[in-house]
C-alpha cells in the first residue's frame, strides 16, 4: 500500500512525531492512522513528541573544524538539564549536527526562521519559472508548493537530509535523541565560518 503525503501530514498533526517516523508507522500499519498512533506509542516516539513542549534552558556549544582549517562551525544545542548536556549521547548529537552544518551549509535552523520576504521572493521565482516552462495556470500553486518544499530541504537545517543517512532528516535525528535521552532538545543557533567568505 502506498502511503500518501496527506496521511503522513495527518499523523504528524495528531502526534507531533517526525515525518519519517510517521511514514514508517503508516507503512507498518497499512495506512491505518489509529494503529499508527499505537505503533508510535509502542516505539516510545510519542513520549518524545510530548517532551517537545518542555523548556530547554541548559545545553552546550559544539564545534567542528574541517581538516585544513579553512571551514569551521559552532552550534548551540539546548536541553532541559545540565546533566544531560554532559552525556555522551548529547555530545554525539552535537558533533553530528556540527558536521551537518559544515557539510550542507544551511542558512536557517528551521522553516519558521525563514523571513517572509525571502519566502515571497522564492514563490515569485518558482511561479515565473513554471510559467516559462509552459506549465498550466491551474497547477502553478502545486508546483510552487513543491519547489518551496525543496527550498526548505536545502536551506533549513532540520529539513535537510542527514549527511550520514539520507533516508533520514536532521529533525529525525533530534527526535531519536529526545526519545533516547528522555528530555526535550532544541537546536538554538549555529554559525558557519569559511575562509574567504
Amino acid at each position: 500500500m502506498e502511503i500518501t503525503a496527506a496521511q503522513v501530514k495527518e499523523l504528524r498533526e495528531k502526534t507531533g512525531a517526525g515525518m519519517m517516523e510517521c511514514k514508517k508507522a503508516l507503512g507498518e500499519t497499512n495506512g491505518d492512522i489509529q494503529k499508527a498512533i499505537d505503533y508510535l506509542r509502542e516505539q516510545g516516539i510519542l513520549k518524545s513528541a510530548k517532551l517537545g513542549s518542555r523548556a530547554t534552558s541548559q545545553g552546550a556549544i559544539f564545534s567542528y573544524v574541517h581538516p585544513g582549517d579553512q571551514l569551521g562551525v559552532l552550534v548551540e544545542i539546548n536541553c532541559e538539564t545540565d546533566f544531560v548536556a554532559r552525556t555522551d549521547d548529547f555530545k554525539a548529537l552535537g558533533k553530528n549536527i556540527a558536521m551537518q552544518v559544515a557539510a550542507s551549509a544551511p542558512q536557517y535552523v528551521s522553516r519558521d526562521q525563514v523571513p517572509q520576504e525571502v519566502l515571497d521572493h522564492e514563490k515569485e521565482v518558482s511561479r515565473a519559472q513554471a510559467k516559462a516552462e509552459g506549465k498550466p495556470e491551474k497547477i502553478l500553486d502545486k508546483i510552487v508548493e513543491g519547489r518551496l518544499e525543496k527550498y526548505f530541504q536545502e536551506v533549513c537545517l532540520l529539513d535537510q537530509a542527514y549527511i550520514r543517512d539520507d533516508s533520514r532528516k536532521v529533525s529525525d535525528l533530534v527526535t531519536e535523541a529526545i526519545a533516547k535521552i528522555r528530555e526535550n532538545i532544541t537546536i538554538k543557533r549555529f554559525v558557519r565560518f569559511k575562509v574567504g567568505e
